[in-house]
C-alpha cells in the first residue's frame, strides 16, 4: 500500500482532497502551477515538489487532478512530467475528468514504460472533496486499483472499479449528462414555478419530499434561489465535460439529444461571462428566456 503520494493539480478538488490524505497519515508531495496553492498546501503539512516529475520520484504513486485533456497530457506524458520521475511499476492515478480516447492513448503510453495507470474521475463537487465523500469511478488494472483502493477510501465513499482503461471516464461522462440535464431541469421548474406566480422556494420544498427529491435540487436549487454562483463546479468544466460526451456519442454512434441542448445552454453561458461561474446559473439562461427571474 503507498505511503508517499505525489499530488499534482491543487485547485477546489485538488486542494481539500491533498488535506483529507494528509489527515490520513500519507506523506504527500503537491505541485501545482500556481505557487499560492502550492503555499497552502504546504501550510497544512504538504511538501512542496518542484514539478510533476520530482512528486513522483519522491513518490510511490501520483494523483493528478486537473482541468483538462491536454494539460493531463503533457503533465504526465511531457519534459519533467510524471513518468519522468516514477519509479518502474509505479502507478499514475489520473482523477482529472478527461476526454477517453486521450485517457487510453495515455494509458498505453504508460504501460509502454512498465508504469501503471488508473483513470479515477470523481463526482461530488468541492462539498464531497472536502468531506471525503467523492463518488469514485476507476478504470485500469484490477491490481492497481486493489493497491490503490485505501487511499481512494480516504477521498470517498462510493468506489467502483468500472474495467479497463478509460471505463472510469465513460462512468464519469455518463454521471455528467445526469447531473446536467438534472440542473437544467431544476432550473425549468424553478422558473415555471416563478413565472406562474407561485413561490420557488416553497415549491423547491415541497419537492424534497417527493419523487423528485434529488442532491441536485437540494444543493443547486438552493444556489439558484440564494443567487450563489460562486463556483464549486465551474460551468467551464461542466461544459468540457459535456463535450467529451459527444465525442464519445460520436465515434459509437449513440442519440444524446439533452446532451446536445446542454452545450448549446453551456455556449449561452459562456457568451454571458459565465465562464467561471457555477453550473447552477443554468437557471439564468432559462431565466433570461423566460423573462424572470426567481
Amino acid at each position: 500500500m503507498p505511503e508517499k503520494i505525489g499530488f499534482v493539480g491543487l485547485g477546489i478538488m485538488g486542494q481539500p482532497m491533498v488535506g483529507n490524505l494528509l489527515k490520513a497519515g500519507y506523506k504527500v508531495f503537491a505541485y501545482d502551477v500556481m505557487e499560492a496553492l502550492v503555499e497552502r498546501a504546504v501550510a497544512i503539512g504538504a511538501v512542496r515538489a518542484g514539478n510533476p516529475g520530482d512528486a513522483a520520484a519522491r513518490a510511490e504513486m501520483v494523483i493528478t487532478m486537473l482541468p483538462e485533456t491536454s494539460i493531463v497530457e503533457k503533465v504526465i506524458l511531457g519534459e519533467d512530467g510524471v513518468l519522468s520521475g516514477l519509479q518502474p511499476g509505479g502507478i499514475v492515478v489520473d482523477m482529472s475528468t478527461t476526454s477517453v480516447l486521450a485517457t487510453r492513448r495515455i494509458a498505453a503510453a504508460v504501460k509502454e514504460l512498465g508504469r501503471r495507470m488508473l483513470d479515477a474521475p470523481v463526482s461530488g463537487g468541492d462539498v464531497g472533496a472536502a468531506e471525503a465523500s467523492l463518488a469514485i469511478m476507476v478504470g485500469g488494472p484490477a491490481e492497481a486499483f486493489q493497491e490503490v483502493l485505501p487511499v481512494f477510501q480516504k477521498l470517498g465513499k462510493n468506489i467502483t472499479h468500472v474495467g479497463d482503461s478509460g471505463s472510469g471516464q465513460i462512468a464519469k461522462a455518463c454521471n455528467q449528462v445526469v447531473v446536467a440535464l438534472t440542473i437544467e431541469a431544476v432550473a425549468e421548474a424553478l422558473v415555471l414555478a416563478k413565472k406562474s406566480g407561485a413561490d420557488p422556494a416553497k415549491i423547491r420544498q415541497a419537492m424534497l419530499g417527493g419523487f423528485a427529491q434529488s442532491r441536485v435540487l437540494e444543493l443547486h436549487g438552493r444556489r439558484m434561489l440564494e443567487r450563489n454562483f460562486t463556483p464549486g463546479g465551474k460551468v467551464r468544466l461542466h461544459k468540457k465535460d459535456l463535450e467529451i460526451v459527444m465525442e464519445v456519442a460520436r465515434e459509437v454512434g449513440a442519440y444524446m439529444p439533452g446532451s446536445a441542448m446542454m452545450c448549446q445552454i453551456w455556449n449561452s453561458l459562456s457568451a454571458l461571462g459565465g465562464l467561471d461561474w457555477d453550473h447552477s446559473s443554468v437557471v439564468k439562461a432559462i431565466e433570461m428566456l423566460s423573462n424572470v427571474e426567481l
